[in-house]
């Protein structure tokens, strides 16, 4: 009695159908998921901008830390000064002219 198998049984196509689907599955998450290539790119993208900001706010962080410098009891721009009493106030002296 010999049996022929002219097919391949169903546990093979079960578990090649499964391997397949999770390797499909994992593919998809390592390119599209919450950690996956996508988001890694969006991530770095984000950093940059939030750099190219930071570097902004230092330049006028140490513009402004010059300014109150220049302003301080230990250290008095008169040149400042009057340049912010004149913006403030609205303060102009006697020999100017004020166009407007």
């Amino acid at each position: 009695m010999t049996h022929n198998r002219n097919r391949p049984a169903i546990g093979v196509v079960i578990y090649f159908a499964l391997a397949f689907v999770l390797g499909v599955y994992f593919t998809f998450a390592s390119v599209q998921g919450d950690y996956g290539l996508f988001k890694r790119i969006q991530i770095d993208a984000e950093a940059r901008i939030l750099q190219a900001e930071l570097k902004e706010l230092d330049v006028e962080l140490a513009r402004l830390e010059n300014k109150t410098r220049r302003l301080s009891d230990e250290y008095l721009d008169l040149d400042l000064l009057d340049e912010q009493a004149r913006d403030v106030l609205g303060l102009v002296r006697a020999d100017e002219v004020v166009l407007r």
